[in-house]
């Protein structure tokens, strides 16, 4: 017997050979913890804020629409851009970037000085307690599947201005700043 066929007989299983704890463990036996269940992914909505790449739960979003023209609110927080007529309901359009301190200013958008938004630029119409309300991004990525697994809790020292981050998601090499648009747009 050569020394490969010497292996091959060692390797496959022989009518003579003792089994029986192979045959325990393909039954399963009770020393054996049950296997782990399956994450379910939850799905976001990924766009981008100057160059950074955010997400917010895909049910937060109502829908995306292109930039309208915003009538300028005077004496307003500086956060909130204008508001937006969308199909006879006005909403209120907001600036994310001053909270995320990407922003020292909110840029004019609004008004007789405005001028034409970019192309790429999307309102994002998010559910809130309050009723619905915009946000302006810089452009949308699309929808992201994270598993819990994926997503750290937002860091305990992250406070203040940045206290809209609930966490952070990696997918691969990209990294998603996850928000919570109840406190991202909170006054």
């Amino acid at each position: 017997m050569s020394r490969f066929e010497a292996l091959l007989d060692a390797f496959f299983y022989r009518p003579d050979e003792d089994v029986g704890g192979l045959l325990d463990f393909a039954a399963g036996s009770d020393d054996l913890s049950p296997p782990l269940l399956e994450e379910e992914p939850v799905e976001y909505l990924a766009f981008r804020l100057e160059t950074e790449c955010y997400a917010v739960p895909i049910l937060a979003v109502r829908e995306i629409c292109k930039v309208p023209l915003l009538t300028e609110i005077p004496r307003a927080e500086p956060h909130l851009l204008g508001v937006m007529n969308l199909r006879g309901e006005l909403l209120p359009v907001y600036d994310v970037k001053l909270r995320l301190r990407l922003a020292e200013a909110p840029p004019v958008v609004a008004g007789p000085d405005a001028g034409l938004p970019p192309r790429a630029a999307r309102i994002l119409v998010l559910k809130t307690d309050d009723g619905p309300a915009g946000v302006w991004v810089d452009s949308v990525a699309g929808v992201v599947r994270l598993k819990p697994s994926m997503v750290e809790l937002s860091p305990a020292g992250l406070r203040g201005d940045r206290d809209c981050v609930a966490g952070l998601g990696r997918k691969g090499s990209q990294l998603y700043i996850l928000l919570d648009p109840e406190q991202a747009l909170a006054p």
